[in-house]
């Protein structure tokens, strides 16, 4: 058997490197914020993401209330951009505004005109993860002064360059 000599792992990079705005709710009444964690993958034999927000998060309000999110990715050049959409939340100011991207509708979601990826997710599964079945090294280093994530599988409907 041959042995692969290389493997792109540049998928691995899309949440931890680039980043990305997920995005849940309809145009007119929607949350962004940046995440760093999610995966792709494969469930119950269709293409899903990954993802995870924690109760506080504005954002999170509207992962539970609707059926659809989106994942979208910039190009280097927005970087502070997403920093700022990271750390502000929509419950205090609005940051679509303020940050100088251009909503667009995307099926019953939205994402914005200046990203290079999106995309468009119908939310199949939400639960809370255990802080019990975590390492402790874990639990320590991204939940000790805060809640837990939900983790939000969703199917991906459509993929947009």
């Amino acid at each position: 058997m041959a042995k692969v000599k290389e493997f792109d792992k540049g998928i691995f990079d899309l949440f931890s490197k680039r980043w990305a705005l997920l995005t849940a709710g309809k145009p007119g009444d929607f949350n962004t914020m940046t995440i760093g964690w999610g995966g792709l993958g494969t469930l119950w034999s269709k293409p899903v993401v990954t993802v995870y927000s924690r109760k506080s998060r504005y954002t999170h309000e509207f992962l539970d209330r609707e059926e659809y999110f989106t994942l979208s990715f910039f190009g280097e050049d927005k970087r502070e951009i997403l920093g700022v959409l990271g750390n502000k939340s929509g419950r205090d100011i609005d940051k679509i505004n303020n940050s100088g991207l251009t909503p667009k509708a995307i099926g019953d979601s939205v994402t914005f005109e200046e990203a290079e990826l999106t995309i468009l997710c119908k939310k199949l599964y939400m639960k809370e993860l255990d802080l019990q079945a975590m390492p402790d090294d874990v639990k320590k280093t991204y939940y000790d002064k805060d809640s837990s994530h939900d983790m939000y599988i969703g199917e991906v409907i459509e993929i947009i360059e």
